[in-house]
């Protein structure tokens, strides 16, 4: 009949699979899909979802797609969330500070 409680291949006693089964980067790449406040808010919710929500793949997500061409050499982040915070903090004018 039932799986029943524990009875393995991360299911529960329901045969659904649980979210914190899943491999790091899929959590990273759904939680790309919301926004920086929900990916922020994400990594309160559980040590599961902490570091998915931290990645560097999720941030990248929440930049524009050309921001190395607009990020000036001297500045340096150690992470993707660092230059978004960072950026949301301290515009940076582009475009002949058109933009």
């Amino acid at each position: 009949m039932g799986s029943g409680v524990g009875g393995g291949g991360g299911r529960n006693k329901y045969g659904s699979l649980n979210l914190t089964d899943l491999p790091q980067d899929c959590i990273a790449t759904v939680i790309s899909f919301t926004s920086p406040r929900d990916a922020c808010r994400l990594s309160l919710v559980s040590t599961t979802f902490k570091p998915a929500s931290e990645s560097d793949a999720v941030w990248e997500s929440f930049l524009p797609s050309d921001h190395q061409a607009s990020i000036p050499s001297s500045l340096s982040f150690s992470s993707k969330k660092e230059l978004y915070l960072s950026l949301c903090e301290n515009h940076i004018l582009i475009d002949g500070g058109r933009k």
